[in-house]
């Protein structure tokens, strides 16, 4: 049998306490390539599994382990610098790396045309709808072509046909990585959540340890009218069913 990869991330039995709670402890593995959603009630600890994960926080009790490589992260506003163009924005990693500028805006030209944004490279972040601003994140995110894709709820400000949109865009988008990136997608949505992953991880309302997670049907990306399956609405149901259960043991 051959040896299986190793994950990009791991969470082993991983606690953060903070002054009013603590959220833990969370397993949680990542292997390559995968992609993983993560649900849960509001402070169930969705943020703080991405933080440990982006190594952004360190566990108090437990292990955050990811391997070497470079992690892309998108918020859940898309955090551009007002000031900058596009262009700019995009290449802020590859600056930041010490890229040389005209390698660094060559990439940064081809990740934003990547996103449909070709032709938006001199815009300012406020000449650019809320939909185009998240895409421009999104390239900024993949431009350094990250082993992991971090992303905290980044569309739910948007309106449900820019969400599908930008969906699809991801899918597209991971599935032209070379290597396919690991992807964490946190959401509130769980038809979201089945419908973007392969898997969907639910987090206790009370602890913010996994409470279950399910595996979505079919393959990725999602074939047209997938979201009619009868396979899909069951899976969006039974994660629904595991999320409303931590939701009332918790209170």
């Amino acid at each position: 049998m051959a040896d299986q990869p190793a994950p990009v991330a791991r969470l082993s039995d991983a606690v953060v306490r903070y002054p009013a709670r603590s959220v833990g402890p969370i397993d949680l593995t990542v292997q390559p390539g995968d992609i993983l959603a993560i649900v849960g009630a509001s402070g169930a600890g969705k943020s703080t599994a991405l933080r440990l994960l982006a190594g952004l926080e360190r566990p108090d009790q437990g292990q955050a382990l990811t391997t070497p490589g470079r992690t892309g992260l998108v918020f859940q506003a898309p955090t551009l610098m007002p000031w900058a163009s596009a262009l700019d924005n995009v290449a802020l990693p590859l600056d930041l790396a010490r890229i040389p500028r005209v390698q660094a805006r060559d990439r940064a030209a081809a990740a934003l045309a990547a996103v449909g944004l070709g032709d938006r490279l001199d815009a300012r972040p406020h000449q650019l709808s809320g939909g185009m601003a998240m895409r421009v994140a999104l390239a900024r995110a993949l431009v350094d072509r990250p082993a992991l894709l971090l992303l905290d709820e980044p569309f739910a400000a948007l309106d449900s046909v820019t969400r599908r949109r930008l969906i699809e865009d991801l899918h597209r988008l991971w599935v032209e990585g070379a290597p396919r990136p690991a992807v964490v997608f946190v959401t509130h949505d769980v038809d979201e959540a089945v419908y973007l992953a392969a898997r969907t991880v639910v987090l206790d309302a009370a602890t913010g340890a996994v409470a279950a997670a399910v595996a979505s049907p079919g393959v990725l990306p999602r074939p047209a009218e997938w979201r009619l399956d009868p396979a899909y609405r069951t899976a969006v149901e039974t994660v629904a069913a595991a999320l409303a259960a931590t939701m009332e043991a918790a209170t």
